[in-house]
């Protein structure tokens, strides 16, 4: 990955066996499985590995030339400190503006865009997710049929809502998280709400006067199972399907306008990773990014504890050292966050991460970070904050998949972006997720999962140019509802996982 390195990756299909012979005269001692490091040179014990001239590890003992380098054979770095960093000192970004791409989108009251236009039933308390389940499978065999220009109808379904510390500062993550979950641009501005009626998150703490725009002269439309009018399951379901038609109706009206790809919020994240991450699909991702901001658009990067150990390289391209401070900030409260559990970033680090190549967390974070391009870094956003202005932003949020595609989500992301090397189906209801395989291997075998195969520039097949710009009219292409994602074909998505780092009672 860079000319300093000591180690580099072997791409072949199925690895290579002991006694191959690498161009530069290097004879394998080891079978080197596919995706994982082959020492380039002799090193010592104790001496440093270098992969992106980043040093992952330190020989536990001296590494022959040709040999098999594993997180076994290697001692992970400490953290860097969170001092001292350099703050807004990388060269101004001349990048040339990009115009003239639009996508078909739905323009909102706010000022907002929906790539799709999706009817959501916001809950107050994970008790009413089987009654919100059934009332929505209703609402689309009876009432979706009669509004063929609404998208979809989904349950915002959480574990969250009572039996928690509701008045502890943490819970205010969960709760924003939530609340601006409800006003995601592909819902249109419709706010419906089911409760239960005792549960310590009630509507109105949820949704407080103000925290959403409402029609003229309505109240917040919620349905509260509890309600006196309510005799039997029946009187339930009536009720929500009741509530949902004038939403419906208002949506159905909707219809796509021409708007400037500057309107795409798009969401990044990787899972499954492997060693191809870095190499293939997180670069296409980095370099697509940066044609997004010069677009106009707004990108946000997140997973705070394998962008950690790549520290330095975000707050350099901090556009202010207040920005910078920012970032710092997120990840000194990770790491406490972290300690409180007697945890540490090692635990990040996945057995499919490891069999995929990954050592431990250093090595991954170099490769994660690539998926932020180059542009500079305009915004931080804590856990369950909303976006406030366009740019690359650092959304901090925890690494798992799930709980960092609901906190994108709750910023605002219209369109997610999702690489993967071992592979997994993820989707997510609310917003399209386009898929993007890290090998050829992968996105030959879930040739009906993956939506782009970046496996393509290990193969020698495109750049990762190409990829890039691949990825970036693919995105057009999505957003303007001219082509569906494979998780969309196949109706496959993700449960909202909110993340609470306050006690449960």
């Amino acid at each position: 990955m860079h000319i300093a390195d000591n180690v580099a990756i072997v791409v072949n299909d199925g690895g290579l066996p002991a006694g191959s012979i690498l161009p530069d005269g290097v004879t394998l001692v080891d079978r080197v499985p596919q995706g994982h490091k082959v020492a380039l040179t002799a090193i010592a014990k104790d001496a440093v590995v270098l992969r992106y001239d980043v040093p992952i590890g330190y020989a536990l003992k001296d590494i022959p030339a040709g040999a098999w380098v594993h997180e076994r054979l290697l001692q992970m770095p400490e953290a860097r400190a969170l001092d001292n960093l350099p703050k807004a000192t990388a060269p101004a970004w001349n990048a040339e503006p990009l115009t003239g791409f639009t996508f078909e989108g739905y323009r909102n009251a706010d000022g907002s865009v929906g790539t799709r236009n999706i009817l959501a039933i916001t809950t107050t308390v994970q008790c009413v997710a089987g009654v919100v389940d059934f009332a929505v499978q209703r609402i689309k065999e009876q009432l979706l049929p009669r509004y063929p220009n609404v998208d979809d109808v989904i349950g915002l379904e959480h574990s969250y809502g009572c039996g928690v510390a509701i008045d502890a500062p943490d819970a205010i993550i969960p709760i924003r998280t939530l609340r601006n979950i409800s006003k995601n641009p592909n819902f249109g501005g419709e706010v419906m709400v089911v409760s239960l009626g005792c549960e310590k998150l009630q509507p109105e703490r949820l949704l407080p006067p103000g925290s959403i725009p409402l029609q003229a002269n309505e109240a917040l439309d919620v349905v509260c199972l509890q309600a006196d009018k309510h005799v039997g399951f029946m009187s339930m379901i009536d009720s929500v399907l009741a509530s949902a038609v004038p939403h419906l109706e208002r949506l159905n009206a909707r219809r796509r306008e021409t708007v400037p790809a500057s309107e795409l919020v798009v969401g990044v994240q990787c899972g499954g990773s492997d060693a191809f991450s870095g190499v293939t699909a997180n670069p296409a991702v980095g370099y697509c990014t940066d044609l997004l901001i010069r677009a106009g658009a707004t990108v946000m990067f997140s997973e705070t504890t394998e962008v950690r150990d790549a520290i330095e390289q975000m707050t350099v391209r901090a556009t202010s050292p207040e920005i910078a401070d920012a970032m710092a900030r997120e990840m000194a409260w990770y790491d406490a966050y972290l300690g409180r559990g007697q945890a540490d970033r090692s635990a990040n680090t996945t057995p499919g991460n490891k069999a995929g190549g990954l050592s431990n967390i250093v090595e991954k974070a170099m490769g994660s970070i690539i998926k932020s391009g180059t542009a500079p870094i305009s915004g931080v956003l804590s856990p369950g904050e909303r976006l406030q202005h366009k740019g690359l932003h650092y959304a901090a949020t925890p690494a798992s998949d799930f709980i960092c595609g609901t906190l994108q989500l709750a910023a605002g992301m219209n369109l997610h972006v999702f690489t993967t090397g071992r592979g997994t189906p993820y989707g997510l209801a609310e917003v399209p997720v386009i898929k993007v395989a890290t090998r050829t291997d992968l996105a030959r075998r879930w040739h009906d999962l993956m939506d782009v195969n970046a496996g393509r520039i290990a193969d020698g097949e495109a750049t990762i140019e190409d990829m890039g710009w691949e990825l970036f009219r693919l995105m057009l292409e999505v957003a303007s509802g001219r082509k569906k994602t494979w998780a969309e074909h196949w109706k496959l998505h993700n449960s909202l996982v909110l993340f609470n780092p306050a006690p449960i009672t």
